[in-house]
């Protein structure tokens, strides 16, 4: 495999970016572009002793879009920027997925404009895992679109459920739609609306919709997929990661302030808790696949260090090795007259 990655998308960008793409490409033995500021990408990895046999390449990018820009705007303005020469890689057959940990909405726009929506697919749809004590629930979608309508959310259900059957190894896995409650008379018109139309899909067997999912059924794994409008997942994902965060540090202070027994206690418990803390730590996902368009992108968050970007390039490796793509293309083929006819509904 070959990924592209943006080097100077993200908060510690480049220097982040490039020696975790420098651990990627000695732990799973792929091809690295980093693509970017050539001059600092070089400085980066020239005072890098131990590179080993690492496969990496340098390819120039005189421009990056910043945060504070409009998405679309900048992409088509910005050329030569980072996220958008990466992108052309993939498209151009010279890499097989491509990573950024910049602006979101950057890397949904110049996979739109670049590499194109798969044909039938109406909006991508990031698919994000979020950790159960089975393994993870994916949640689409976590951020490429807001004002969804009930045909995106059908099929951020069947893109879900295919990339966790092929990825993750969930033979038909569970679909849930994100609502207040169980009933299906529950939830805003979107919710409502959407309900029947995933039935349908259900009873002819291209998911597994097995009804709402509650908020509390995401890290309880009591759904393999979880589909929702992007406004509410991100919003979901941002608060999910916020808790975790400060239950591991209200855990911590109370062992490490109480008296001598508890401190002793602390000690005993230590494994468990470092055990935890990793399944809870976004670092160890690395990034989520962007899907619906017509190649693998992989977006990782802002504050992503060297750890969570390698772990984004395993990520990248595993989309890009499976048939995602292909089955998801062939499946919307196969049930495009159903599709349209439940849009047209």
């Amino acid at each position: 495999m070959k990924i592209a990655v943006d080097a100077m998308g993200g908060d510690y960008a480049p220097k982040e970016i490039v020696l975790g793409a420098l651990r990627a490409a000695r732990q799973f033995d792929c091809d690295i572009v980093l693509v970017g500021d050539e001059e600092k990408i070089n400085n980066i990895l020239s005072a890098e002793r131990n590179m080993g046999m690492a496969k990496i390449s340098v390819r120039h990018a005189s421009e990056v879009v910043e945060m504070n820009e409009h998405p679309a705007d900048a992409v088509r303005q910005k050329k030569d920027s980072s996220i958008v020469v990466a992108t052309r890689l993939v498209k151009d057959g010279e890499c097989d997925a491509v990573l950024s940990a910049g602006s979101t909405g950057a890397a949904v726009a110049a996979a739109q404009l670049v590499l194109k929506r798969i044909k039938g697919i109406k909006r991508p749809s990031i698919a994000t895992p979020i950790p159960t004590p089975q393994g993870a629930t994916l949640m689409l979608d976590s951020g490429a679109n807001v004002d969804s309508k009930p045909i995106h959310l059908l099929q951020s259900a069947l893109m879900g459920s295919i990339y966790s059957e092929l990825v993750y190894g969930h033979k038909s896995p569970r679909v849930g739609l994100l609502n207040i409650g169980e009933e299906e008379t529950k939830g805003d018109e979107l919710a409502r609306e959407t309900y029947p139309l995933l039935t349908t899909l259900g009873e002819r067997q291209v998911i597994r919709f097995t009804g709402n999912a509650e908020g509390r059924d995401i890290p309880k794994g009591n759904f393999d997929v979880v589909v929702c409008d992007g406004f509410v997942g991100n919003a979901l994902l941002k608060f999910g990661e916020g808790l975790a965060k400060t239950i591991i540090q209200l855990v911590k202070d109370e062992l490490t302030s109480a008296g001598l027994f508890a401190k002793l206690g602390a000690l005993l418990v230590k494994p468990a808790l470092k055990n935890l803390a990793k399944k809870l730590d976004v670092t160890e996902y690395g990034g989520a696949p962007l899907l619906g368009v017509n190649g693998c992108v992989i977006i990782s968050h802002g504050s992503s260090n060297a750890k969570a970007i390698e772990n984004a390039i395993r990520v990248a490796n595993d989309f890009a090795a499976s048939k995602v793509l292909e089955r998801i293309q062939s499946t919307i083929v196969k049930e495009e007259i159903l599709l349209n006819d439940l849009d047209d509904n």
